[in-house]
């Protein structure tokens, strides 16, 4: 993952998917399987595909217990 700050990691905790079938959800409340699927056929270009191999690879370690307290209420 590219360099793990707090700022970083805030925007992140705060993406939220703008299309699809998950679209206005956060990030780190869309399911793994989607993340892998995409993983499979090609993340989006620039920063949304940045964010969602950053939140597949924080799902499969386990960690989106870490992420979601970050997400402003």
């Amino acid at each position: 993952m590219e360099g793990l700050n707090k700022a970083h990691l805030i925007e992140l905790a705060n993406y939220k998917m703008p299309f699809g079938k998950y679209k206005d959800e956060y990030l780190v409340n869309i399911p793994e399987y989607y993340y892998t699927w995409f993983r499979q056929k090609g993340f989006p270009q620039g920063k949304l595909g940045r964010f969602m191999k950053e939140m597949h690879e924080i799902k499969i370690n386990g960690l989106e217990d870490l992420v979601r307290p970050l997400i402003s209420r």
